[in-house]
């Protein structure tokens, strides 16, 4: 083979977005593309003609499949249990090891692929998420409807008791209370059958810096008034985009304020944009273009064991809160075809990311 079509080929697995790495039948690893090195938090020069099993020692499951395919000359795959550790993050792969062969039939070394399984990892937490706010949403249109009349009897008649009591009597103060607690019912009453709603977005053009600095304009005195300051990163090639203008506001209201409420002892409040040019979906789409707004605040975290509960309805790390607003911008996300992701560590705040496609057509039906 010549000199010049093997940097062709060295170029195009180098261009390849999935890891490559090739081991010999001794052992050694003879090629890795930067996918892999980045993947695996392992360079070439640290790796190439050393042993597989001794570069990759903290990784018995690769280990095992490229010993096993070496022995038998039997593909192996695994997609369920292989996670790599790379800059501190962990990372789910899809793991694949082939036999080389040479063209005569004679096996020659094993070629492990790895895919990053993360993108698709959280489409499925998304949609397992969307399935159960569209169970509890039915569930909560019907409640809704059969509890608002008898609240509204209730409200009625405490109204009724409140201007029959002398302005003087202590008793007041108990139907002042039941008119406040109706009012705060009927509030979450709302906020699920909202969030039960089937209507979908309606598009237009989008400009989503104008509706994030609209938003941020209002909270800055919210935010000074918490020695909390405000910072802003705006990818300025970001188009307008198809979108419910309508919704966005309240997605990014609702995460901005959240944000400012989690540091009641001042902080910082980052707003950022940036394109992600190359965001895989699902296992069917293509890789997309999507725009991602990130909500970051310096409060005090989110524990890990929290984390997954952290957008349910009803769960809340607010005191008084109801979750259902998160839920709500969940929703929202969903039915732009999108995504809203949270990352967290207790002590060093919390940073919610919101990617909707970049290039989308208004849905029609």
């Amino acid at each position: 083979m010549s000199k010049e079509l093997n940097g062709y080929y060295a170029t195009v697995l180098d261009s390849v977005g999935d890891g490559v790495i090739v081991v010999s039948l001794e052992g050694l690893v003879t090629l890795m593309n930067p996918a892999a090195e980045e993947m695996t938090g392992r360079s070439r020069r640290q790796t190439l003609e050393v042993p597989f099993a001794t570069a990759f020692s903290s990784e018995p499951l690769l280990v095992e499949m490229v010993a096993r395919t070496a022995a038998s000359g039997i593909s192996r795959s695994d997609q369920d249990n292989v996670v790599l550790k790379s800059s501190g993050r962990l990372i789910p792969v899809n793991a694949t090891t082939v036999p080389l062969m040479q063209p005569d039939g004679e096996a020659i070394g094993v070629i492990l692929t790895l895919r990053d399984l993360t993108s698709i990892r959280e489409l499925e937490a998304a949609v397992r998420q969307a399935d159960r706010l569209s169970t509890l949403g039915t569930l909560a249109a019907g409640l809704a409807h059969e509890v608002k009349n008898p609240l509204g009897g209730i409200k009625g008649a405490a109204q009724l008791l409140e201007r029959e009591l002398d302005p003087d009597s202590e008793l007041l103060e108990y139907p002042r209370v039941m008119i406040r607690e109706t009012e705060r019912i009927d509030r979450i009453i709302r906020q699920l059958l909202e969030l039960a709603s089937p209507k979908g977005p309606r598009y237009s053009p989008v400009n989503l810096h104008r509706v994030l600095g609209d938003i941020i304009l209002l909270q800055r005195e919210v935010a000074s008034a918490r020695e909390i300051s405000i910072a802003t990163g705006f990818d300025p090639s970001i188009p307008p985009i198809m979108a419910d203008e309508a919704q966005l506001t309240q997605v990014f209201l609702n995460l901005i304020r959240n944000a400012l409420e989690a540091m009641t002892e001042g902080g910082r409040l980052t707003v950022t944009s940036r394109v992600l040019a190359d965001y895989q979906l699902g296992r069917t789409e293509g890789r997309n273009r999507m725009v991602a707004v990130e909500v970051a605040d310096t409060g005090p975290g989110i524990v890990p064991e929290n984390l997954p509960k952290v957008g349910t309805p009803f769960y809340s790390t607010k005191e008084g809160g109801t979750g259902l607003g998160l839920a709500i911008c969940q929703k929202i996300v969903a039915e732009h075809r999108g995504m809203l992701k949270i990352d967290s560590q207790p002590g060093q705040g919390t940073r919610i990311s919101v990617l909707l496609p970049l290039v989308q057509s208004p849905v029609k039906g």
